[in-house]
């Protein structure tokens, strides 16, 4: 072996103590670790989350160089980006460091410019590349990959998208601890998480969206695991609760049956999660076969309420599809929670305080709404270019001459309180129970342990004086 000890990192630092919702594990990483299985001796998987000792960067690097002689580390994301350039930056220079993930990807010559210790910068997915690397493939030979030599940065060609199947089942005993939903620091100590990918791409074409393209601009289309693989992957799982990682795990309604049928069959005891569209409406039977296999909660992309906002974006419906489908779904002991996109081109003000009120007529449970944001290949990069006194910023950000990123964040905050009510949160915690997301004495803790969002609406209701008649509404609505 051209390697003894291979290190895996993912390098972001968060406190588990207070997090609201726990944290699941690093499946990238963990896809790419498991692939380097063969090509080493040893494999580690650090997750700094809960590496509390090794949190402490010069334990880290004590750590490293007892025996490791290559490390590889996952930046997938703009937070902690300046932190984990630095922890980079202090890193032994005598051991080759590899980086890879969605931000190191899209920020490549960026990122050799602030880390000048990195050596190779993994492009797009990684499961094939790592092995070429610690095989010791000569730098020039690898596809997917830009790295340093006499003349500079040298990227070389893409790596075409490896066949879904070829791709197994994440390692799980490469983790150094359980992923546990915490609620202000308590764990829930019989909510276990973990997470399955299915299936990967999609077949739609929202113009927002930039999932069902890595980070090179490619478009990978849908592709799906065997059923048997899949079901086999769940049994083998040791959590209690387990999040579907696809786009959309219903996009072949069949496939999404037969894996019910499968579970129930087996008498698989889990909660699942999904992400879906709101075209599931239209299968009760799946509607029905899923409540009996487990589905607690599905994650939906409605994005707006608007007609004209739902065309530019290429959703493929319009509001009074979306209505009629919760008018279906609404009759499944399912949470429903709702993903909305406002500061929309052409959007106004009203219009995207209307998004509230849109999900309470809808039943959603939760919501959560984003600014929008355009990455490097969405379409809509040139229609904000190109449309007068709209601006994108190196982050992606969308802003305009009337709508500044403050006044955004305003009407951000006005969304987010006039949906979650005290008497929303209580239908919240009411529609847990019904569906049986949590056991009685999970509902207390979370409902005990004070997560912020309730405290915040708390504290808005008692400034604005209107604490009195939302306890009115909540003791009504309980009669």
């Amino acid at each position: 072996m051209k390697y003894k000890h291979a290190l895996f990192l993912n390098p972001y630092i968060e406190n588990t103590a207070t997090s609201i919702m726990g944290l699941f594990p690093p499946t990238g990483l963990e896809y790419v670790a498991t692939s380097a299985k063969g090509f080493a001796d040893k494999i580690t998987l650090l997750d700094l989350r809960y590496e509390t000792e090794l949190c402490d960067t010069g334990k880290l690097i004590d750590f490293i160089r007892k025996d490791v002689d290559i490390v590889c580390v996952s930046v997938g994301w703009d937070r902690q980006y300046e932190e984990i350039c630095k922890l980079l930056n202090l890193l032994p220079d005598d051991i080759p460091l590899v980086v890879g993930g969605y931000k190191a990807t899209v920020e490549v010559e960026n990122l050799f410019l602030a880390c000048p210790k990195i050596n190779i910068i993994v492009r797009g997915e990684g499961e094939e590349t790592i092995k070429e690397i610690l095989r010791g493939v000569p730098y020039e030979n690898i596809p997917g990959i830009s790295y340093r030599d006499s003349s500079g940065i040298v990227h070389n060609a893409n790596r075409p998208l490896p066949d879904v199947d070829i791709i197994g089942a994440p390692d799980r005993s490469l983790r150094r601890n359980k992923y546990y939903m915490r609620v202000n620091g308590i764990a829930l100590a019989g909510m276990t998480f973990d997470s399955v990918l299915s299936a990967r791409g999609c077949p739609f074409n929202c113009k927002f969206c930039t999932f069902n393209l890595n980070p090179l601009g490619q478009k990978r289309d849908y592709a799906a695991r065997s059923v048997g693989s899949v079901v086999k992957e769940i049994e083998e799982i040791s959590a209690s609760t387990i999040l579907f990682n696809d786009d959309n795990f219903f996009t072949d309604i069949k496939r999404s049956e037969d894996i019910c049928d499968l579970i129930i069959a087996r008498k698989i005891k889990k909660r699942f999660l999904a992400q879906a569209r709101i075209e599931i409406a239209k299968h009760p039977r799946l509607l029905d076969k899923m409540v009996k296999a487990g589905f607690k909660m599905l994650f939906m992309g409605i994005e707006s309420p608007h007609d004209h906002i739902l065309a530019e974006l290429n959703k493929g419906f319009d509001s009074s599809t979306i209505r009629r489908s919760f008018a279906v779904l609404k009759k499944y002991h399912i949470y429903y929670h709702g993903y909305f996109i406002y500061g929309n081109i052409g959007e106004t003000e009203k219009e995207m305080l209307y998004i509230a009120k849109f999900a309470k007529e809808i039943c959603l449970d939760s919501i959560t709404f984003q600014k929008l944001r355009i990455e490097k290949f969405s379409p809509l990069r040139k229609v904000a270019e190109n449309t007068p006194g709209y601006h994108v910023t190196a982050r992606g950000e969308l802003y305009s001459d009337t709508y500044s990123h403050a006044s955004l964040k305003k009407i951000g905050r006005q969304i987010k309180f006039s949906f979650y009510s005290p008497l929303q949160i209580l239908k919240i915690l009411k529609k847990f129970a019904a569906v049986k997301f949590f056991d009685f004495n999970e509902i207390v803790i979370f409902a005990a342990a004070g997560p912020s969002l309730l405290w915040s609406v708390l504290v808005r209701e008692v400034k604005k004086g209107r604490l009195g008649d939302s306890l009115r509404r909540i003791f009504v609505s309980n009669k």
